[in-house]
């Protein structure tokens, strides 16, 4: 199918040897087309005659003329001109036409004139026989000619070799009558509009040419025969097969669709989906994705496989509604047998082609009859095995299956089948190393979080903590419950600027500083300010080691954000801190939801401007809400539009369950895939009723310690304690001695019945003692060490007015 056309000279290629010689000369008299009868008559090969006038062909009898106006005649005689310079006496006849771009051009056919007998020669007359006709006759190209009806006169050899019809029989008819319809109607049409037109057109045509063909790709085009007078009596109709550059071109766009389109997730189940949605219809009926179940467990795939293998199905596809080709589900695990070609192909990590009727895959369907039942059933006659290999190991096997399209898998569709499978392993191993990864960063920053909450009394409390769904990681937000001395609560959230370990490793050091500096009992600014200083210096400690191997982030500033919330169920204040993070949200029992007015300090690690507190005494059952900015901020809707929804969410929410409230504002307020860490903090206030508080001033004497042990041990019996009393008493007495032995006046005893005895004792100086081991023959300094034994936690916090000594007993057997 390379023949030239002949009437195109646009597509040049050897003729056959018994061809006679044909030239193409354009509107300009400039050669355009030579064939080899043309080299062997005058000896001018095919490069230089190409492009050259046509008048250098001519010998005229004078030596003066040009002799092209004889060319432009439909038959007529003439004196050429040979390469070595010899004249030679041919016959010429002259088929006007177009180029493929509509540009005028006369197609020369040229022969020897035959020795006749002297009376037969009658002037310049040829014989009745025209040498153009064999030459259409005999063109390998497929080729017809149509009257102005529309039905075939001609028909050159290559159309009765493609068409299986020969000449006779298709002269006369109309395409409809000689092409399938899929075909003909389109260049029927075609033909149609040249007609009319005088352009040519070209079509592209998939199909076969006869039922019992192959399936090809044509290129079909349509030209106007034109006679000398400038109409359009025929049209020439030429086919080309392009089906391999067609195919070439599929292939690639194929390839360019997987680079594309899989891999779009780091999903491992996502990915091998689409590479069998991309792949079906397009090279396969029926495809199918199985990985090695070990990959789904988190272990290392093995490279080979051997024996008896357990594959699971990560995705199938069908030209088929409903995948009816399957035996199992994706998600399904089956077991393969060692003789199974895709457990072959595992162990050898070679592609491999079969048809049904090969023993491979008749021992196969053997051994399992639900997948025979499909084999069979649905008449799959050509199948593909291909692995799926990615940086030296195999992950899994991929299935390709045609039984709707008749034409089997080629080793070209091989080869194209293992590139996608390729590229489709390097997507899932990406998926799979991410998954992996990422559980391993999402289980360290559960394990920095906390795993239950402290006990405590002071609010009752829900949380939620939901990691990023993108690829930029897990971040940094945090939460904790700090039980305080005095029956108070510290409630935190904070945010690490950022993702990724770095992120989840800060937040850890973070919500450990603030454990340990809120057990230093520090107002909440001071805690902040300290926080402050510690991103400082971790910031420094990163710049100094930049350019490590273990830098886990390097080139990002180490940011954080915190809100530090202090709640007394005493006295029902709640004092809060922010150091750049958004204000906490507070309900009243009966009001609606509004924003606690905290002075927004700076973000961690910025420094340069002092923290601020604020105060606000809260009704018992007052909402408060703590949270990172991942809930009110995302693509959906800005910071401000954010904390107006979570506003409205909250109106009247004081009386809801905590845990159904946490559903609803992170269904309501996060879009299916979160782009940001988000932790969540709801707590509801309590407050401990004047019975349960019990506080007195104690005289600035020392012999008044005993009137402040008998009031306690009065008051322990009112609330039915009995067993503390002993504990009780000699915890009073060491702290109100040392408060009046080493403090200012006034004096102050408080004991709270909590989840523990809590027994406080305040003075004015600002002094803080510090437990030492007295020695054996000391008489001071066993005060402070009898009190930590017999208290579970002691301490010593500070404010304004002075300092407290406090000392929790535990009330075993007691209701808090």
């Amino acid at each position: 199918m390379r023949d030239a056309n002949p009437l195109g000279g646009s597509e040049a290629v050897a003729p056959d040897p018994a061809d006679p010689a044909t030239v193409v000369v354009d509107d300009r008299g400039v050669v355009t087309g030579w064939s080899a009868g043309a080299e062997r008559l005058l000896g001018y090969p095919c490069q230089e005659a190409v492009g050259s006038p046509v008048t250098r062909l001519i010998a005229s009898d004078d030596g003066t003329g040009d002799g092209l106006a004889a060319l432009s005649v439909a038959a007529t005689t003439a004196l050429l001109r040979h390469r070595d310079g010899r004249p030679v006496a041919v016959r010429v006849r002259a088929y006007p036409s177009v180029d493929g771009a509509g540009r005028a051009q006369r197609l020369l056919v040229v022969t020897r004139p035959e020795p006749s007998p002297p009376e037969e020669v009658s002037g310049d007359e040829p014989p009745e026989e025209v040498s153009g006709d064999e030459a259409f006759v005999q063109c390998r190209l497929p080729l017809m000619v149509y009257d102005g009806a529309l039905r075939a006169v001609r028909a050159s050899a290559g159309a009765v070799r493609e068409l299986g019809l020969c000449e006779e029989r298709m002269r006369g008819q109309r395409v409809t009558e000689i092409l399938p319809p899929h075909l003909c109607r389109r260049v029927e049409d075609g033909m149609g509009r040249v007609l009319a037109t005088g352009v040519p057109e070209e079509l592209r045509l998939r199909g076969r040419a006869r039922p019992d063909g192959p399936e090809r790709v044509w290129s079909v085009t349509i030209s106007p025969l034109v006679t000398p007078a400038g109409q359009v009596r025929h049209v020439e109709v030429s086919a080309l097969d392009v089906s391999e550059q067609f195919l070439a071109r599929e292939r690639l766009t194929l390839l360019n669709d997987v680079s594309a389109q899989v891999g779009s997730t780091l999903d491992v189940m996502r990915t091998a989906q689409e590479m069998a949605d991309v792949t079906v219809d397009r090279l396969a009926d029926f495809v199918t994705v199985d990985l090695l179940d070990s990959l789904f467990r988190g272990v290392e795939p093995k490279q080979s496989a051997t024996g008896m293998v357990l594959l699971r199905r990560a995705a199938q596809q069908s030209v088929l509604p409903g995948t009816p080709e399957a035996v199992i589900r994706p998600g399904d695990a089956d077991a393969y047998p060692a003789s199974a070609p895709p457990v072959r192909c595992l162990a050898t990590g070679r592609p491999s082609l079969h048809t049904a009727e090969e023993e491979a895959i008749r021992l196969w369907a053997g051994a399992d009859p639900d997948r025979a039942e499909k084999i069979y059933g649905f008449r799959m006659h050509s199948i593909m095995v291909v692995p799926l290999r990615a940086r030296g190991i195999t992950l899994g096997v991929s299935v390709m299956v045609r039984h709707r399209r008749a034409e089997p898998f080629t080793h070209d569709d091989l080869i194209l089948a293992e590139e996608i499978a390729a590229r489709t392993a390097v997507a899932v191993d990406n998926a799979r190393r991410y998954t992996h990864e990422r559980d391993t960063a999402l289980a360290l920053q559960r394990s920095l979080l906390p795993r239950r909450l402290a006990a405590q009394d002071a609010v009752e409390v829900a949380h939620r903590y939901l990691p990023a769904r993108t690829r930029a990681g897990l971040g940094g937000d945090w939460y904790d419950v700090i039980p305080l001395s005095g029956a108070r609560v510290a409630l935190v959230v904070g945010d690490v600027v950022g993702h990724g370990l770095r992120a989840s490793a800060t937040m850890g050091r973070l919500r450990t500083a603030v454990r340990t500096l809120a057990d230093v009992e520090l107002p909440a600014d001071e805690l902040l300010t300290h926080l402050d200083d510690l991103v400082t210096h971790l910031a420094a400690e990163e710049d100094s080691t930049a350019g490590h191997e273990d830098d886990l982030d390097p080139g990002a500033d180490l940011v954080a954000t915190c809100l530090y919330v202090v709640y007394d169920p005493v006295s029902r204040r709640c004092t809060a801190a922010s150091a750049g993070h958004p204000p906490p949200a507070l309900v009243g029992p009966d009001g609606p939801a509004d924003f606690l007015d905290v002075p927004p300090g700076p973000p961690l690690g910025v420094g340069g401007l002092p923290f601020e507190t604020v105060e606000r005494e809260l009704p018992a059952g007052s909402l408060l809400a703590l949270y990172t900015d991942g809930l009110v901020q995302n693509t959906g809707h800005d910071l401000g539009s954010g904390l107006a929804r979570l506003r409205r969410l909250l109106d009247g929410a004081a009386c809801r369950p905590l845990e159904e409230l946490c559903d609803d504002l992170t269904r309501m307020l996060l879009p299916p895939q979160p782009e940001d860490d988000v932790a969540l903090l709801v707590a509801r206030s309590r407050v401990l009723d004047a019975g349960r508080v019990a506080t007195w001033d104690v005289p600035f004497d020392p012999a008044r310690v005993a009137d402040a042990r008998t009031q306690a041990l009065a008051r322990l019996e009112a609330w039915h304690l009995p067993e503390a009393a002993f504990t009780t008493e000699l915890v009073v007495s060491e702290l109100v001695t040392n408060a009046i032995r080493y403090g200012q006046p006034p004096v102050q005893l408080r004991l709270i019945r909590d989840a523990t005895l809590i027994c406080e004792v305040s003075d004015a100086s600002g002094t803080a003692p510090h437990l030492r081991r007295a020695r054996t023959y000391d008489e001071g300094g066993r005060g402070l060490l009898l009190v930590a034994q017999l208290a579970s936690r002691w301490g010593t916090r500070h404010q304004p007015g002075g300092k407290t000594i406090w000392a929790e007993i535990e009330l075993a057997g007691q209701d808090a």
